[in-house]
């Protein structure tokens, strides 16, 4: 029973943390399996692949429920979400691919400065102005309280950024919102509202290719699944709720003390075996 309700909490936590900021939900739970599993006899042994893969399962969840409590408000960009899912779909193939070679305490120590890094880049993201990269492909979004938004890019930047973040969603299970968000807002000028709700539906997208690929690979563990998923799906609209009621600086400083602290926890634990 406490294994049950314990997958449940992690899951409502990634699923809340992963809408409310576009994150996808995928950096919750991948370190707090990896901790869990560590320090605790609560789960049967993981490898770092059936955690990655069972992973990726639970953010076609957090995906869907997220885009369709953001698609009630007009904030999803759906063109651009497809078109940064033609990169991130086949990168996300490459970094499952990739997935299988890593050991488990390089796993750890890998994973923990990534995180450091997405902190770092949620810390400057409120400093810096938006590059707009020059480029032919032209939006406007309307919201449903009838605000319009306008920002134009590159499609072929927008292509091999998402690509590149597709690799490190299949690789760490994380989604890839947690880079997309920030290349969305400084690289594209996107606003914060439409870059969240974009992120989640292009990681919705994105995580069915993930899925796919992890089941073939045999790296999903199902008894994982029931606890994590209803979790998930409940967290992802109350993420999507409470986005509404936050200003952004308050979410992003929240996130960035959680990942730092998480991130440095795991270099450790990758260095000291």
């Amino acid at each position: 029973m406490l294994t049950w309700v314990l997958l449940f909490v992690i899951g409502l936590a990634a699923g809340t943390i992963g809408s409310l900021v576009g994150l996808g939900g995928g950096i919750v739970i991948v370190p707090g399996l990896l901790i869990i599993d560590k320090y605790t006899d609560w789960l049967p042994n993981l490898t770092p692949q059936l955690i990655v893969g069972s992973s990726i399962v639970v953010l076609v969840a957090i995906g869907l429920s997220s885009t369709l409590s953001y698609m009630k408000k007009k904030t999803v960009d759906y063109k651009s979400g497809g078109l940064f899912f033609l990169g991130s779909g086949p990168g996300a193939i490459a970094g499952a691919w990739l997935n299988k070679f890593i050991a488990v305490d390089q796993f750890s120590m890998y994973f923990g400065v990534f995180m450091v890094l997405v902190s770092i880049l949620l810390m400057v993201r409120g400093r810096l102005r938006p590059l707009k990269l020059n480029g032919r492909f032209t939006r406007t979004i309307t919201d449903s309280n009838g605000n319009a938004s306008e920002y134009r890019f590159s499609a072929t930047v927008a292509l091999l950024v998402s690509f590149s973040v597709g690799v490190l969603s299949g690789l760490f299970g994380i989604g890839g919102g947690s880079l997309m968000v920030p290349a969305m807002i400084l690289l594209f000028g996107f606003p914060t509202s439409v870059a969240v709700a974009t992120s989640m539906f292009m990681i919705f997208l994105s995580s069915i290719i993930g899925t796919a690929t992890h089941l073939a690979l045999g790296n999903i563990a199902g008894f994982l699944l029931i606890g994590l998923v209803p979790g998930a799906w409940i967290g992802a609209k109350c993420g999507s709720f409470i986005n509404q009621k936050l200003s952004d600086n308050t979410i992003v400083v929240i996130l960035r003390w959680m990942l730092i602290l998480v991130g440095i926890r795991l270099v450790w634990q990758g260095m000291t075996g």
